[in-house]
């Protein structure tokens, strides 16, 4: 069994405990990103449950589109960060797992205390970083290209792109330079399902994991102020490389 399965620590049996606990409750998704920019909230509806997946002794259940590699390594790099204290009881986690086309939900909003998954929604790349299949990261500036790994979400502010949230990278050399490159999660008109169907991908930001402009806010307030979000791809340096995968190194 590997480092990532036997962790065994707080945040992570607590997780996990609480979405098995969710997954009977059935509880409803908001935002599924299959709706036209501006349009009515889309209406709650019951997600489709993948057999349950296991990681050591814990069982617990996910949406089907959120594969359950990626979850076992969010999982495994927000215990990691806990454990360093560089976030305290986060509440949520997201996960963004950019190895899904752009025209795909494919970033989901943890809710830790109760298992819940609170939303699921498209999200933009930045354009440095592919057409519809994002295949490039970067940490530099002015590369216009998205960073992968661990996150703490931070303060909330009004700017050029509206109602934004500041992340602070916690990889070295991965995403350390968010807050530098201005890496923020914020809505965009270019988030839009409708016009995704027409040219065949989501339009890209410079980098920002941007949202819907109907949801952005909302999904901001819920997971500001010293939550985790975990951006995945299968980049193998990364994976290999991680402080906060395959053993926690600096901990």
């Amino acid at each position: 069994m590997n480092t990532v399965r036997r962790i065994s620590l707080t945040l992570l049996t607590l997780s996990l405990t609480t979405f098995a606990a969710a997954g009977a409750a059935d509880a409803p998704l908001r935002g599924n990103g299959n709706s036209a920019e501006g349009s009515a909230r889309t209406p709650a509806v019951r997600p489709f449950i993948a057999p349950p997946a296991e990681v050591g002794s814990a069982r617990f259940e996910r949406p089907e589109a959120l594969s359950g590699r990626v979850l076992d390594l969010a999982m495994a790099a927000a215990t990691c960060a806990q454990s360093r204290r560089l976030v305290d009881s986060p509440k949520t986690l997201t996960v963004i797992d950019y190895s899904l086309p752009s025209t795909q939900p494919r970033l989901w909003v943890l809710d830790l205390q109760t298992g819940h998954t609170l939303y699921q929604e498209v999200v933009a790349h930045g354009r440095g970083s592919g057409g519809n299949l994002a295949t490039m990261f970067s940490n530099d500036a002015d590369s216009h290209q998205t960073s992968l790994g661990l996150f703490v979400t931070e303060d909330v502010y009004v700017g050029q792109n509206g109602y934004s949230m500041r992340l602070n990278g916690l990889e070295r050399g991965i995403n350390d330079q968010a807050r530098e490159r201005a890496i923020v999660v914020h809505g965009a008109p270019y988030v839009d399902p409708a016009i995704a169907a027409v040219q065949g991908r989501l339009g890209r930001s410079w980098g920002c994991p941007a949202l819907r402009p109907a949801i952005a806010k909302e999904l901001i307030d819920r997971i500001k102020g010293g939550n985790l979000l975990f951006a995945y791809y299968p980049d193998k340096e990364w994976l290999t490389g991680s402080q906060f995968l395959g053993g926690c190194s600096g901990a």
